[in-house]
């Protein structure tokens, strides 16, 4: 989601949609070769202790940092009929109690997942016993931090859209729509 009326936020937000983006898609290539290596290892009769352990671990990864991406750019499952149909007032009351709702969450998710790293000090994961545990768990607080700072970057220009009556997913859609009879409208 574009912040043009905020043009630092629009910055910060891009960053760090091209580093989550990175991270994500950087996840995805590396669980998909090791699926690939492991499968191909097992066809020839060998098979690794660590696929298993490492794969889950990866695919948990990609959850949380692909979950803050969407956080971000507000691609969650939303209600934007249900706010929109509200008075103006209670429209915005009750998008910034969602908001408090799920930033409180994630901030008792982060909380919780510190004082886990803490429970796993010395742990190792079972099949790579030089891995430590807290480092794949990190992911928990990280996701969390990460979650609620996309919420929070996305904020004022989700909360300009809801306060203008502009759904969010109408407002891309209709943008989409523009620049595809902008693309071919030489072609009429």
């Amino acid at each position: 989601m574009e912040h043009d009326s905020y043009p630092v936020l629009s910055r910060i937000n891009r960053l760090i949609s091209r580093i989550l983006e990175w991270i994500t898609v950087g996840l995805m290539i590396l669980l998909t070769a090791i699926v690939s290596f492991a499968v191909i290892a097992r066809l020839t009769g060998n098979s690794f202790s660590w696929y298993d352990e490492v794969a889950a671990i990866i695919l948990a990864w990609i959850t949380y940092y692909g979950s803050a991406l969407a956080a971000l750019h507000r691609r969650h499952i939303g209600f934007d009929t249900v706010l929109l149909a509200m008075p103006k007032n209670l429209r915005i009351a009750a998008l910034l109690v969602g908001e408090v709702i799920v930033l409180t969450f994630f901030f008792l998710m982060a909380r919780a997942g510190l004082q886990v790293l803490d429970v796993l000090a010395g742990d190792t994961l079972v099949s790579l016993r030089w891995v430590p545990v807290q480092f794949t768990q990190s992911v928990i607080p990280i996701g969390a931090i990460l979650f609620m700072l996309g919420q929070i970057l996305s904020l004022p220009a989700f909360l300009k859209l809801t306060a203008a009556g502009i759904s969010l997913e109408h407002a891309e859609i209709e943008e989409e729509v523009e620049t595809e009879l902008e693309k071919n409208k030489d072609r009429v």
